[in-house]
């Protein structure tokens, strides 16, 4: 449960959220959609407990997250962003950061689920190879796949995707898409996208308004009853056509 009746960030007179009640259910996959700014990451950032609401809750299993271990609950939540952190060592070492006890077979099915396997056998040492000062340089949607295979490996209840697969290609983006879905088909998948294929066939979509929950639904759902949400895919739409 999300019931965020007011959020602001430290120091600012304006409210980036407001009045936000929503229900996450388990074996459900949600997009949360909306123009810039208008509240997606920070709406995601609650549920880690990154920040707390300045009013309101957020409950797990009806118990106020304000008063679980922290670094207990955490464990349970996979995050991946744009901003891909990768660290100097080898790939292996990269993927396993988040479980160092996994053994290679994990650490393997992990990137396949990622689509990054194969590239990494390809490299002359393999899962050994070292990236970063000294290593090879991977390009933004390697980086994001190998955060993709880290937050996969971890087996969390919840995984949330931030922007995750912004620098695959749609061939790509659409094969670790339906291998993350198959993959956490009995857990909570939460992604924030622009692409209108990322979030299409999710279960619910929720649109933000300018920090508002202005509509959740099915996409045909939403195009039909919501303006905003119809013009949002529209324009992608064109966008799409036009590349």
């Amino acid at each position: 449960v999300c019931s965020s009746d007011l959020f602001k960030y430290p120091g600012s007179e304006n409210s980036t959220l407001k009045g936000i009640n929503l229900f996450f259910k388990k074996s459900k996959k949600y997009a949360i959609v909306g123009k810039t700014g208008s509240g997606k990451s920070t709406l995601v950032n609650l549920i880690p407990r990154f920040y707390d609401p300045t009013e309101g809750r957020i409950e797990v299993n009806g118990i106020d997250l304000r008063k679980l271990r922290l670094k207990t609950y955490r464990k349970r939540i996979a995050a991946v962003s744009q901003d891909i952190i990768l660290f100097r060592g080898t790939i292996r070492e990269n993927i396993a950061v988040g479980k160092p006890e996994a053994s290679f077979e994990e650490i393997v099915e992990a990137a396949k689920v990622a689509n990054i396997h194969d590239f990494i056998e390809s490299l002359p040492k393999g899962y050994d190879t070292l990236i970063g000062e000294g290593g090879i340089q991977l390009s933004g949607g390697q980086k994001q796949r190998v955060a993709i295979a880290r937050a996969v490996l971890k087996n969390p209840d919840i995984l949330i995707l931030d922007e995750a697969t912004s620098a695959l290609d749609s061939e790509t983006e659409v094969v670790v898409q339906r291998a993350l879905d198959e993959k956490f088909r009995d857990k909570i998948l939460i992604a924030i996208a622009h692409r209108l294929s990322t979030v299409i066939n999710s279960d619910l979509i929720i649109f933000l308004k300018e920090g508002r929950v202005a509509g959740v639904g099915s996409h045909n759902e939403l195009y039909e009853s919501l303006e905003d949400y119809k013009k949002l895919c529209d324009i992608q739409f064109v966008m799409e056509i036009g590349k």
